[in-house]
């Protein structure tokens, strides 16, 4: 799962917050949906004392915690995976963000290198399949040699399609992570960006179900059921796990 190395294996308890599940889990659901800064987030709490320092904690607290209980209850990804990079300024310096998502836009992995070369690519091609439960048919890239290289090195096994235009399944995705990169004025750390996006590509697409190719009753009802999957994973993030 995005962001693994980076985690911790237990998961955080809810024991010594004051407020209620419910309210962490909103201060969260906030950050991560919205385009919004944590002092913006405490101005929305209207009713609930919470400073906008709170905020922050909670959301390095749990943030990953319930992505990673998002992504427990996804479906299977497809078979047909797309991975992309795009440069992305951190502390005013150019890295490139990989990411590989399935053929319905579903985020698999990504990864924040300071490379895109052969080196960097095998890379990412080795963590997508240790962190991802299946194998794909059908892996697609951009044209560059070094995704060739990597491909014959890691899953030669598997169906390898390149283009010389643009990944559209993959740069699409990257459009949420820009419009959240000029809200934050720039990313500050390669490790705070890797936490942030992990946490951040799972919360916020489980709330962006397509809206356009559903009628507005079966786009209520799905958020509906979105919203109450959400609910119980943000009440089991604080469980202690069974022996």
């Amino acid at each position: 799962m995005p962001g693994g190395s980076l985690m911790s294996s237990a998961s955080p308890s809810y024991k010594g917050h004051r407020h209620p599940v419910e309210v962490i889990a909103h201060c969260v659901w906030l950050y991560f949906r919205f385009p919004l800064s944590f002092r913006e987030v405490e101005e929305l709490e209207r009713g609930v004392l919470v400073s906008h320092e709170t905020v922050r904690r909670r959301c390095a607290k749990f943030g990953q915690a319930y992505a990673t209980g998002l992504r427990r209850r996804r479906p299977r990804p497809g078979d047909t995976w797309h991975l992309d990079e795009v440069f992305i300024k951190i502390n005013g310096e150019w890295r490139y963000l990989w990411r590989a998502v399935d053929a319905d836009g579903t985020v698999l992995d990504i990864h924040v290198q300071n490379r895109r070369d052969k080196t960097a690519a095998r890379h990412f091609f080795r963590r997508l399949l240790k962190t991802t439960p299946t194998v794909p048919r059908v892996i697609v890239t951009d044209k560059p040699r070094s995704h060739g290289a990597a491909h014959r090195q890691v899953t030669p096994f598997v169906e390898h399609r390149s283009h010389k235009g643009p990944n559209h399944r993959a740069e699409n995705i990257h459009q949420p992570t820009r419009q959240r990169e000029r809200a934050m004025k720039g990313f500050r750390s390669i490790g705070a960006t890797q936490r942030f996006l992990a946490a951040f590509s799972d919360i916020s697409p489980h709330f962006r179900p397509r809206h356009h190719l559903t009628t507005t009753p079966e786009y209520r009802a799905e958020m509906t059921t979105r919203f109450a999957i959400w609910n119980q994973t943000t009440r089991a993030a604080g469980q202690p796990a069974e022996a």
